[in-house]
């Protein structure tokens, strides 16, 4: 296996940030040489951590190292503190993890790791609040990704959040959204941002220029999987049909549901045909 944990100063974050990157494995009939000065760029999977979690959560929870090596992949994983992957300008000095990620990140990932910056070659992936990071940057940025695996989230429809809504009271009881919301500029601008991906769903849809999505879930999950099939029931309604479900009965908001999703992920951004690795 091939991984890396990177630290450096970011000018988005103000602060040292480590990041774990995984890299392609040179197999033992390849020569150093040939290997490492091949000039072979190889494709990136963007990996989004959850609530709680850093950049160390996938690697140690799951067997995403030996997944990637598999199929000569790249993989990132960046650590979001608990940002939703949003800019927090009045946080200390300042936290712009949604602009880290495309304007810091993955021009260091592209000009320093043999790394691949084609959109064919680009997928992104997390769980909860990664997969709720996973969907916005797939749907402000469509022409970065090729696919997006969105796991245990699932897009809310912002009318709830005005006003006069039968979920109004329900909706604002929660700290965290009260704090997004303020931290956004109040409800109006909330509601007219890149937070509102079910809106911006609505407009891309007919236009083709969505990447190929995948959303996945516990059937067991109680606090995702209701929401997830009320956005399904909304696909079918506005004719985005190609979308990617996956669910699985017993299975709750937990690790041993996201190992098996990435999986599934990972055959759906289509790297099956790679052959990477070595066999131990």
């Amino acid at each position: 296996m091939s991984i890396l944990n990177y630290n450096f100063e970011s000018q988005y974050l103000n602060n040292n940030h480590e990041i774990t990157v995984i890299l392609p494995d040179k197999k033992r009939e390849v020569s150093p040489e040939d290997f490492y000065r091949s000039g072979k760029k190889y494709k990136v999977l963007w990996l989004l951590h959850g609530t709680y979690g850093d950049h160390s959560d996938w690697v140690r929870k799951t067997n995403i190292e030996l997944y990637a090596a598999e199929k000569n992949l790249i993989v990132v994983m960046p650590s979001a503190l608990n940002s939703n992957y949003s800019n927090w300008n009045n946080c200390m000095m300042g936290i712009q993890m949604y602009d880290y990620l495309t304007k810091e990140l993955m021009p260091l990932i592209y000009g320093w790791f043999p790394a691949s910056d084609k959109r064919e070659d680009n997928f992104i992936a997390g769980l909860s609040m990664g997969g709720r990071g996973t969907i916005k940057f797939a749907v402000n940025y469509p022409e970065k990704f090729a696919a997006a695996a969105v796991l245990s989230a699932a897009p809310v429809k912002f009318e709830g959040f005005r006003e006069g809504h039968e979920d109004f009271t329900l909706n604002l009881s929660s700290p965290r959204v009260k704090t997004t919301i303020e931290n956004a500029g109040g409800l109006d601008a909330y509601i007219h941002s890149e937070e509102n991906v079910w809106a911006i769903i609505d407009q891309l849809a007919p236009t083709g220029k969505l990447p190929r999505l995948m959303f996945a879930c516990g059937e067991d999950d109680t606090m995702i999987y209701g929401n997830l099939m009320k956005f399904k029931e909304h696909c079918e309604e506005i004719g985005l049909n190609d979308v990617k479900w996956y669910t699985l009965p017993g299975y709750k908001h937990e690790w041993r549901f996201w190992d098996k999703a990435i999986q599934e992920a990972l055959t759906f951004f289509g790297l099956d045909g790679e052959n990477g690795g070595n066999p131990f």
